[in-house]
């Protein structure tokens, strides 16, 4: 009797150990469609996953190239609100730093002159502020934009690194633009709920001395809910040019898929179509 329940203690310890890898976003899967994230494919080698949390509560899910120093995707709920923050402040993830440390993201200056963390420490596996200070040509891209965010809370929390990528300038401020705020609120006009994930494939070419990635595709899928109906969108753009390709859900899933080159990509559960 004695062995077998060392048996069952060792399975249940096993079985927790696993279920900890694949729950990544256990903690706020409300921000994916029935708390599904995307599968594995697009997950890199160093992957970080992040409950983004501000002021006390998570506000969206990014999935985090520590190599890269880019964010893989940002997935959240579309419900976007005319607040504006005024000289918001640049946050980075202390987590990536030192999981028993601050849930919430911080400022570079509040962990090294109150944490004392030095900025070697910080830097080794995020982006930080001085990354993207002499950028040419080149924006701090929101993958979570704050004109997509309901709250003060919510819109500050998109302002932290571990949501950004170097993204083409004319871009960021011209078609994606246009994608991001009126696009999106043509397009979910009625929608209950809508899902979006969006992504940053990465690129060949390096910013910042070769610390940061520069992408070279910029992507972005929505999942929307009506009661028992449900419509999908999506784009595409090469981070190099000010264009933005619109395709169907199943049509980017596609594309990612070649992109990657690691198996078959699926960003929504299979409830939302293709």
């Amino acid at each position: 009797m004695l062995w077998l329940l060392l048996l069952q203690v060792l399975a249940s310890c096993l079985w927790l150990g696993h279920s900890e890898v694949v729950t990544s976003f256990a903690d706020c899967p409300q921000f994916f469609y029935e708390g599904a994230p995307p599968d594995a494919v697009l997950e890199p080698q160093n992957p970080a996953w992040i409950c983004q949390r501000y002021s006390n509560a998570y506000q969206y899910a990014t999935l985090y190239d520590r190599d890269r120093r880019i964010p893989v995707y940002s997935a959240y709920k579309y419900q976007p609100k005319s607040d504006k923050i005024h000289d918001p402040w640049w946050f980075v993830e202390p987590q990536l730093i030192d999981k028993s440390s601050l849930k919430d993201m911080e400022r570079e200056s509040v962990l090294i002159e109150q944490q004392e963390f030095t900025l070697d420490q910080i830097k080794q596996s995020q982006a930080v502020f001085e990354d993207y200070n002499q950028l040419i040509g080149l924006d701090r891209g929101h993958l979570s934009p704050s004109g997509h965010q309901d709250s003060i809370d919510s819109k500050t929390a998109t302002f932290t690194l571990t949501n950004i990528v170097p993204q083409d300038r004319s871009l960021n401020n011209g078609k994606w633009s246009v994608y991001e705020f009126k696009t999106m609120a043509i397009k979910s006009k009625g929608c209950t709920t809508t899902y979006v994930i969006t992504g940053a494939v990465p690129g060949n070419n390096y910013v910042a001395q070769g610390r940061v990635n520069r992408p070279s595709h910029i992507w972005s899928a929505a999942c929307c809910q009506k009661n028992t109906i449900r419509r999908t969108w999506a784009v595409i753009a090469e981070n190099n040019k000010n264009e933005v390709q619109h395709l169907t859900l199943g049509e980017l899933e596609a594309r990612l898929s070649q992109l990657y080159r690691k198996g078959t990509v699926s960003l929504f559960h299979s409830d939302c179509p293709r």
